[in-house]
């Protein structure tokens, strides 16, 4: 569909640093540029009217989860303000899709939140930061009822599944899975789909204690040396990155058995691009790890796979709650949310 008119809109855009926020140091780029200074290289669209809020200045792959939920609480801070039509985050590219899933699973309103960043650091002659981040306002003036969104290089994409596909092309963002759920050209935004969600989860507790959550991968010769470390380490959740549709082996099912046993949080994703991760194999597989009580994450990959498991920590006291709630997270997309073309 096409964007309705637009009326005057408020935006406000949240600076966390990154490469749109980077400038030489003398042996590399680093994040160091206040938001007004990332604002002021690009054009305004129509009808909009912009603030700043610098949160943090930061390296995206710095990044903490203390950090994410900082950006988390200063998200609902600012929509607090009826006022505010819509927000855009300014977010270093290495562990966006982390960050804006995470706030996804948290957002309720129908005001969207856009992430948005840059290839090229700022003041390149040829950079993407002002064409993005003009796209990002425009989107976040227009949409509605789309939740956490990605917009990057003319492309809008919804958090979930949304991964970084492209270490250095302007191009950097996809859902191997899925389809972008719209596109900008000439000032216009062009909705083709509405993301499957499931309901928003509560914002969880400001004085939540923050859990240790590790990833382990699978790969010929592996063994579960470090799915047992992680356990020894105080882990209190596992990402585990199998191999196919969620393969690993009879010796990582036992390890991930005994970790569950011990009231640890396992998730089972996979190393592959694309595609769903499925019980089709035994011996060690996607069938035995399920029925360890691994569980299992579609097609979120390990980075969201371990914001699931962070959220599910944060939300839920007890192994049985918490394994609901990862279900909820990653296997009911669509709850109260159906996917649906947009009129």
């Amino acid at each position: 569909m096409e964007a309705q008119a637009r009326q005057t809109r408020r935006i406000v855009v949240i600076s966390t640093g990154g490469t749109i926020a980077s400038r030489w140091q003398g042996t590399g780029f680093a994040a160091d540029a206040p938001g007004r200074e990332v604002l002021a290289t690009a054009a305004i669209p129509q009808d909009i009217t912009s603030e700043v809020v610098d949160l943090f200045n930061v390296n995206s792959p710095r990044l903490t989860s203390a950090q994410q939920l900082t950006l988390l609480r200063t998200v609902h801070e600012v929509l607090a303000d009826p006022g505010v039509d819509g927000i855009v985050v300014t977010h270093g590219t290495d562990t966006l899709e982390e960050s804006a899933f995470l706030l996804d699973l948290y957002h309720d309103d129908p005001r969207p939140v856009v992430f948005t960043g840059a290839q090229k650091p700022l003041g390149a002659e040829d950079g993407d930061g002002p064409g993005n981040l003009y796209d990002a306002l425009l989107t976040a003036a227009t949409v509605r009822d789309l939740g956490v969104l990605v917009v990057f290089d003319g492309k809008v994409h919804a958090a979930r599944g949304t991964v970084k596909t492209q270490t250095l092309a302007a191009d950097a963002f996809a859902d191997p899975s899925g389809p972008p759920v719209g596109k900008v050209g000439f000032g216009k935004i062009s909705i083709l789909r509405r993301p499957q969600r499931p309901a928003p989860l509560p914002l969880p507790p400001a004085d939540a204690t923050l859990p240790r959550i590790d990833m382990v991968m699978h790969h010929v010769d592996a063994d579960p040396l470090f799915v047992e470390t992680a356990v020894a380490a105080g882990a209190q959740g596992i990402v585990l990155v199998a191999t196919g549709a969620g393969n690993a082996t009879p010796e990582f099912v036992g390890a991930v058995t005994a970790a569950i046993e011990q009231g640890v949080l396992v998730a089972l994703t996979t190393r592959v691009q694309g595609g769903p991760v499925t019980e089709i194999y035994t011996h060690g597989g996607a069938v035995d790890l399920a029925a360890a009580g691994a569980v299992l994450t579609g097609t979120l990959r390990a980075g969201q796979g371990r914001s699931a498991v962070l959220a599910a920590l944060l939300s839920a006291s007890g192994p049985a709650e918490r394994v609901s709630f990862l279900r909820h997270v990653v296997g009911s997309a669509g709850v109260g949310r159906g996917e649906a073309a947009a009129a």
